[in-house]
């Protein structure tokens, strides 16, 4: 599958976008990366206190165009040749 990284995220795992084979689901991606290119991409994603009940990411993660808010969340099951976008948390103020 495809998977597109964007501002922070795209800086951290140093592509734009990469190819990923033999995950099954949204967490086991999230994992994967973590391992592969940077354990900051899983700590921002999954370990802030906005994550909690009806928030499963700190940023926003599509798989096809949809929101995993409106799926299945990190169980979200992935096939290969599906096309992931992955935003980091908003920042402002």
């Amino acid at each position: 599958m495809k998977v597109k990284f964007y501002a922070t995220f795209r800086e951290m795992v140093g592509k734009k976008e990469v190819e990923v084979h033999g995950v099954r689901t949204v967490r086991e991606l999230i994992e994967y990366l973590a391992e592969k290119y940077s354990p900051e991409l899983k700590r921002q994603l999954l370990e802030s206190p906005r994550v909690g009940e009806g928030k499963p990411v700190d940023g926003m993660i599509l798989v096809n165009g949809h929101n995993i808010l409106h799926l299945k969340g990190l169980d979200t099951e992935l096939h290969e040749d599906d096309e992931v976008h992955i935003f980091p948390p908003a920042g402002g103020g």
